[in-house]
């Protein structure tokens, strides 16, 4: 039986270079990849039998110089977000931005999977391009 974290590797397989680690002790399960500029370290939990939990985290930006234009760049991209959390990481004069994004998977068909990973992978490419102020090229076609 296929694991669910080898059918979420092979159903991004087509969209995504998928990164893993070179062994089972090299890390807890997770693996990582680009989507849109935006990389990504995703996980499967079980939290208990019959219960798979996916999280995804992606770094938007990072080392954002912290002021007034970025807290509402960061507000508006989390506004925007249809799934997942945008989460400002704020040092003295700089600043992270993550998202994260954690849903049960068990029971969910292959289609079903592919389409919820890309809903949150789109999203984090959009809210990416808010938060660092580039235009959506999706916006000039």
């Amino acid at each position: 039986m296929t694991s669910l974290r080898e059918r979420i590797a092979g159903a991004l397989t087509p969209f995504v270079d998928v990164r893993t680690p070179s062994s089972a002790a090299d890390g807890d399960g997770s693996f990582g990849f680009d989507y849109g500029a935006v990389p990504f370290a995703l996980q499967v939990v079980t939290l208990t039998e019959g219960l798979d939990v996916v999280s995804v985290t992606g770094v938007l930006a990072w080392d954002l110089p912290l002021d007034d234009a970025v807290r509402g760049r960061v507000a508006a991209a989390a506004d925007a977000l249809q799934f997942g959390s945008v989460h400002l990481i704020e040092r003295e004069t700089d600043a992270d931005v993550v998202l994260r994004y954690s849903f049960p998977a068990t029971g969910l068909d292959d289609t079903a999977l592919t389409t919820m990973l890309l809903l949150v992978l789109d999203g984090a490419a959009d809210a990416r391009g808010a938060v660092a102020g580039t235009p959506d090229p999706k916006e000039n076609s």
